[in-house]
């Protein structure tokens, strides 16, 4: 388990306290569910039993006959790698003492429901608590001890949203104390590194070993930009992992402290290679947005590159509820106006949530006219576009106070989620009309993204894309981009769609350059909620048993490795 190191803050100066040998009292152990309860059987909440059932199981496998035996024994140790991930994510999510929460569960299928959900709360119903005698969910879910709020935090001497690698607790005196994860996690850490070591030893690609051994360096140390830009230089390996801490999403309080994740990977060379002349385009397309000069002055790096790939593993945050079907890193700023950002499209997790999720939806949801115009390639498109659009815009605030993430705190990841979704369609658009797409038309990609809102919104207000949905769908609303017929199906209006777009993705580029935080708020309020219209056509979807989501059967085993 984690030994916490214990540090003091004396005049200025960080000295070691304590370092006891036995296991120190976690500083953030608000009690989830009481410890009667967890002496015996907890219970579900009798109204929740329904959402069980709300995760569609797939299978993460992969032929792997064409990987050399150096190749496969890799994939074990990434894995094995993967799996201190995902204990790392409990410890910051619900806390340090999962298997005595999992154990305190006789129902598997309730047990399973935690495990996907990683803790007692239901992430993609705005985190309400499914289990009897639950606390509610603190927004800085385990990164800040439970009786802290905004303001003790905004006067600390560590009141700045630099702080993306490390926990925060108190010191012997009670004042607020910031721990790096190489020393809170230290255990874990080294035990990943060496992993990564192993993994890097047996690689055939000298970038991807390169990066290997860096990430490993930074897991010890809580410098991850060089391993970030080795990550950008890495073209052809036919393996990869994405693992570390990475996507802030987790801390709802402020957005500034990353989650435990990792990703296992393989490249489909032939779908990559017909998405890899997409990149080129972004220079251009920044130029063209649709806002002020001042707002996309900032130019991308255009050698930021597209791929496909099989995911074989999950782990950590990215398996928490939703799953994540692309992906969009590094997220460091510095990086991404350096060298741009890479972009990986999770082929086969994508696929599953088209056949299983999307098309159900459609035929329950969308007006029969245009069912046809809903097809995987939009899909593919449509998702690989928002990612693409993450490298647009701007990343630091015009008055040059820093960067969009801290000046926009908890709402940053929600306004940079819409602005993806929105800006990936006006992206289809502008390179529909060059002819650098050339599969499907304009009325593919806008109903198949549609019906990708319905998808998406069912995740919850907890999830920053959840909140992006809702608020697109509700400025959609007002703007008429849509009708329902007296059936109540959706009907897109193309002519209208193209103008709430345009109109859209100036109000966010806006509110991000100008680092306005109230205006975001303002507009998380008002238009990040579902309204009653829009709840009675979710339950159609419940109703008629549609996954939300999926949820995945993997492993050493399921890979026959």
């Amino acid at each position: 388990m984690m030994q916490k190191k214990l540090i003091a803050l004396t005049i200025g100066t960080l000295l070691l306290a304590a370092c006891d040998t036995s296991k120190p009292t976690a500083t953030n152990t608000a009690t989830k569910v009481p410890a009667a309860a967890q002496e015996a059987s907890v219970e579900l909440v009798a109204s929740t039993e329904k959402r069980l059932d709300i995760y569609f199981p797939v299978a993460l496998s992969a032929d792997l006959s064409a990987y050399s035996d150096n190749q496969k024994q890799m994939l074990k140790i990434l894995i094995e790698a993967s799996t201190i991930m995902d204990d790392l994510f409990w410890a910051q999510a619900y806390g340090e003492n999962k298997d005595q929460f999992l154990a305190s569960i006789d129902d598997p299928k309730v047990r399973a429901f935690a495990a996907i959900n990683y803790g007692p709360w239901d992430r993609l119903d705005g985190d309400r608590a499914f289990l009897t005698n639950t606390e509610e969910k603190l927004p800085g879910a385990e990164f800040y001890p439970p009786d802290m709020d905004k303001q003790e935090y905004e006067k600390s001497p560590i009141s700045q949203s630099e702080g993306l690698y490390s926990m925060v607790t108190r010191d012997m005196q009670g004042n607020l104390l910031e721990v790096p994860y190489s020393e809170y996690f230290a255990d874990e850490l080294d035990r990943t590194s060496e992993l990564l070591k192993q993994a890097a030893a047996l690689a055939d690609n000298k970038a991807f070993a390169n990066y290997l051994e860096l990430r490993a360096e930074a897991l010890l140390t809580d410098q991850y930009q060089p391993s970030d830009m080795a990550w950008m230089e890495m073209k052809d390996n036919p393996i990869e992992v994405v693992i570390g801490p990475i996507e802030t999403y987790e801390d709802q309080l402020f957005g500034y402290r990353a989650a435990f994740e990792s990703y296992v990977l393989l490249k489909d060379l032939s779908w990559s290679e017909r998405l890899a002349k997409y990149a080129a385009f972004l220079p251009e397309l920044q130029t063209g947005l649709p806002v002020p000069e001042k707002y996309k002055a900032e130019m991308p790096g255009s050698n930021a590159d597209l791929n496909a790939y099989d995911v074989i593993y999950y782990a950590g945050h990215s398996n928490a509820g939703s799953k994540t079907i692309a992906i969009n890193l590094p997220n460091d700023e510095q990086v991404q106006l350096e060298k741009g950002t890479r972009r990986l499209q999770l082929k086969n997790a994508m696929r599953a949530k088209f056949d299983n999720i999307l098309l159900p939806i459609a035929d329950q949801l969308i007006d029969p006219s245009q069912r046809k115009h809903i097809t995987f390639n939009a899909f593919f498109a449509n998702t690989m576009f928002h990612e693409v659009a993450h490298g647009l815009g701007i990343k630091n605030t015009l008055d040059g106070s820093g960067t969009v993430r801290g000046a926009l705190k908890e709402h940053a990841s929600a306004l940079e989620e819409g602005k993806a979704d929105i800006l990936g369609l006006y992206m289809v658009e502008q390179l529909l009309a060059k002819g650098a797409i050339t599969e499907g038309q304009l009325e593919d990609y806008y109903v198949t993204f549609m019906a990708g809102i319905f998808r998406s919104v069912r995740f919850g207000a907890s999830s920053a894309h959840g909140k992006a949905n809702m608020i697109r769908f509700n400025f959609f609303k007002e703007q008429g981009a849509f009708s329902q017929n007296e059936n109540g199906l959706y009907f897109v209006d193309m002519n209208k769609m193209g103008n709430a777009i345009a109109a859209l993705s100036e109000l966010i580029l806006t509110l991000q350059g100008d680092g306005d935080y109230q205006g975001v708020a303002t507009l998380v309020a008002e238009k990040g909620i579902i309204k009653s219209g829009l709840a009675a056509d979710l339950q159609k979807l419940a109703d008629a048993n549609i996954p939300v989501d999926i949820t995945f059967e993997q492993g050493v085993d399921v890979l026959k490795l």
